[in-house]
């Protein structure tokens, strides 16, 4: 197996995109790639599109991205995994460079999802889970599995609503430093805590938006990527995992099992200390489709100790200066949650971390040259978690 390297990175603008079609959308983020790692479409060997697609008009995205980038001949393919797609599209990608199938290659992950009305996003996710018993028996849609999930990690542990919205005012703060994110203003916890309910105790500003947006990676083997960039990132290691379908199957509602297979599988093969990974990292994206999701997230990932998490955002330990930097591109509640782009978009910010080229008021301290990606589809349905390193495996 070979080592993988990321020589190029680029991202659209997140937010309502109605100036763009999907390939127009993609091709923004392809075109700033490229440009990244000084390639052309000429030295691509394949490329591979992450997108769900339910909500928007073309049913063959990686046909019509290829034909509008000028990568056709070449083999692309499409890759779902629900909202876990990007780092699964990037796995796909990462293992035909791995095999030695192909040396260079682009992963793009890209949504319109305001191509659809909100109720109707709202249901194409609700039908996600479980469909035919959670969906059709009980109306469940994701605010109110994950507030299942908000309510019983609440009675256990003591954590308020307050504490919800003190995630969304970290994440609100540095989307505001971040010229891509969806939402370029700051908020209060007060103003967080008046917004209406959506599924209690999850309020609107505890809540992800419906966004477009895209977002490439270019990949190369290590016997290129010299030609590309003399400051390559390594994908150190991957984890993987998924969790049951129907949630009555699942042994609490704290946490997500899948998140820590995935995790521990990506810190084993990376040779990091599983009981204490917030020493090996710099800086971690963790999966925040819900403010509740960043909280129970840090806790599966063991970043923070079961039912301590929460205290590690009173404290405002996940800001940069702090314990463990989290989510500071904005994450998905403030940069935006384009379902396809998820996962690649928190690579590119990664990247950008550890070369230390992050936007003003962004840049986290590098010192230990590692970073961790975790991408959740559905409510631990689908888990990716990637460790990124400066340093070769």
């Amino acid at each position: 197996m070979r080592n993988v390297a990321i020589v190029g990175v680029g991202i659209s603008r997140y937010g309502y995109r109605s100036d763009s079609n999907l390939a127009e959308l993609a091709w923004e983020a392809i075109n700033e790639a490229l440009n990244d790692a000084g390639a052309g479409v000429e030295d691509i060997d394949t490329y591979i599109v992450g997108n769900t697609g339910v909500w928007s008009s073309e049913p063959l995205p990686a046909v019509v991205i290829g034909e509008y980038a000028g990568l056709q001949p070449k083999n692309g393919i499409r890759v779902e995994a629900a909202c876990a797609t990007g780092l699964a599209a990037t796995r796909t990608g990462y293992s035909l460079i791995a095999s030695g199938e192909a040396d260079v290659v682009l992963v793009v992950g890209v949504e319109k999802m305001n191509e659809s009305t909100t109720p109707q996003v709202v249901e194409l996710i609700g039908r996600a889970g479980n469909y035919f018993w959670e969906f059709e028996n009980f109306g469940l849609t994701f605010p109110g599995y994950y507030a299942m999930y908000a309510t019983a990690y609440m009675k256990r542990y003591g954590a308020t609503e307050e504490d919800l919205c003190m995630v969304a005012v970290k994440n609100h703060h540095y989307a505001s430093l971040n010229p891509k994110a969806h939402f370029q203003k700051r908020i209060t916890v007060e103003e967080c805590m008046s917004s209406r309910y959506v599924a209690w105790p999850i309020k609107l500003y505890d809540s992800s938006p419906i966004t477009d947006g895209a977002a490439a990676l270019i990949l190369a083997s290590e016997d290129v990527a010299g030609k590309f960039t003399d400051s390559p990132i390594w994908i150190r290691s991957w984890g993987y995992a998924n969790g049951t379908s129907n949630l009555s199957r699942r042994s609490d509602f704290i946490g997500f099992e899948s998140t820590v297979v995935a995790s521990r599988m990506a810190y084993r093969r990376a040779g990091i200390d599983p009981d204490n990974p917030v020493k090996f990292f710099d800086v971690v994206t963790v999966h925040d489709a819900f403010t509740i999701a960043e909280i129970i997230g840090m806790g599966d990932l063991g970043l923070a100790k079961r039912g301590e998490e929460y205290k590690l955002v009173r404290e405002e330990q996940t800001y940069i200066g702090g314990l463990i930097p989290v989510n500071v591109d904005g994450g998905l509640k403030g940069k935006g949650h384009p379902i396809g782009a998820t996962g690649v978009g928190m690579i590119v910010d990664l990247v950008k971390q550890l070369q230390q080229r992050a936007d003003k008021g962004r840049q986290a301290p590098i010192s230990k040259g590692m970073a961790l990606a975790h991408n959740v589809g559905g409510t631990g349905h689908y888990v990716f978690t990637a460790v990124l390193s400066v340093d070769k495996p």
